[in-house]
């Protein structure tokens, strides 16, 4: 076969893989995910102590294109137990200058509620699971995205806990990854990097960078969505509803974040 014949028929192939992505993107719930990996205070012992955050990331994932649109980012001061471990350090990457010139998290969840208002007013985001009942609209839902769901089920959930801070209502559902890859592909990954290195991505950045593991997730969940994967909420904190698919949708539609 000649170089040019080669070309074409590589052509071919890239035109009909995208057009086989852009098929199965349109087919999304969601127009937009927000990808979430904290890194939090950590020990080789844990002992009693429980976890704060201490880097507190997140991507805006346009699930149409795979492009990631926009990003927030901040390191965290924790006051708990706010001297890092050298086991924490190592891990992350985390310096303990970093944590010392952060936010503390009650003012950090006021900075991403900025940023969450920001985008949603660029973008035309509500947060929810469909918006069947007004399909003209421009709007287009948005839910976040974790791998498991120690994030927001665990850390944070219950740091705001301990401390009495209000945790932003829209961090009570999200899309457990690792769950869906597990199900989608019927394999156990053997972490993120596993997942990824099984797809054949090779990971970039740092592991246990919160904004790299981020970035790394979102190029997971776009791989998901250009394989077939429709991605569905799989947690929610939210009081137990019955699993009827009207009263999910009158429950959960249209629920758009306001200051």
């Amino acid at each position: 076969m000649g170089a040019g014949a080669v070309r074409r028929q590589l052509g071919l192939a890239r035109s009909s893989a995208r057009a086989r992505s852009g098929t199965r993107a349109a087919r999304q719930r969601f127009g937009y995910l927000i990808v979430i990996d904290f890194e939090a205070t950590c020990w080789r012992d844990a002992g009693r102590r429980a976890p704060e955050v201490v880097e507190f990331p997140a991507v805006l994932l346009n699930t149409s294109t795979g492009e990631i649109e926009s990003e927030f980012h901040t390191y965290v001061q924790p006051q708990e137990h706010p001297i890092l471990s050298e086991f924490c350090t190592e891990l992350t990457g985390i310096t303990q200058n970093q944590v010392d010139e952060g936010v503390p998290l009650s003012i950090c969840l006021s900075q991403f509620l900025k940023w969450i208002k920001k985008i949603q007013m660029e973008k035309k985001i509500v947060f929810g699971a469909d918006i069947l009942s007004n399909s003209t609209s421009e709007a287009k839902a948005c839910t976040f995205v974790t791998w498991t769901d120690w994030d927001l089920g665990v850390c944070l959930h219950y740091e705001c806990k301990r401390k009495q801070l209000r945790k932003p209502d829209i961090l009570n559902s999200w899309i457990d990854l690792k769950a869906t890859y597990r199900v989608f592909y019927n394999r156990k990954p053997k972490g993120l990097n596993g997942a990824l290195q099984d797809l054949g991505i090779a990971f970039t950045g740092r592991e246990h960078s919160g904004l790299d593991d981020s970035r790394n997730t979102a190029r997971l969940a776009w791989r998901l969505i250009c394989d077939g994967c429709v991605l569905k909420v799989t947690k929610s904190l939210d009081e137990v509803i019955p699993k009827t698919a009207g009263y999910l949708l009158s429950k959960i539609s249209f629920c758009l974040w306001t200051p």
